[in-house]
């Protein structure tokens, strides 16, 4: 098993979770995050006056998937959440090693 973590545009959750739910994914984690990689921020007006704005929001995704669908989830995820300008993001594959359902105790692939 893997956990996928994508760090994309704010814009484009809701295109990414569709591509997500049309492959068969049943379940994500989203949160609103903050960060910056080569942007490196940018330069805003507000009332008149210039401010540097270093952290750019984004959003994070994570999905825990079998090693099967690795590729597929992937594969959704860069179509959906491409724009082809800078700050796109990035996805990290991270190995899982258990999973557990709360309610039921099942736990591995049959948790996910």
């Amino acid at each position: 098993m893997k956990i996928i973590t994508a760090i994309i545009k704010p814009f484009k959750l809701d295109d990414v979770r569709a591509a997500l739910s049309d492959i068969g994914i049943q379940g994500m984690t989203v949160g609103e995050v903050k960060g910056f990689g080569r942007q490196k921020g940018h330069t805003e007006l507000y009332r008149g006056a210039e401010y540097q704005v270093e952290y750019i929001p984004k959003v994070k995704i994570e999905i825990a998937t079998d090693d099967d669908r690795v590729e597929q989830v992937i594969e959704a995820i860069t179509n959906a959440a491409n724009t082809g300008k800078i700050g796109d993001g990035k996805i990290f594959i991270t190995p899982l090693e258990n999973v557990i359902r709360i309610r039921t105790g099942e736990s591995g692939s049959t948790a996910l």
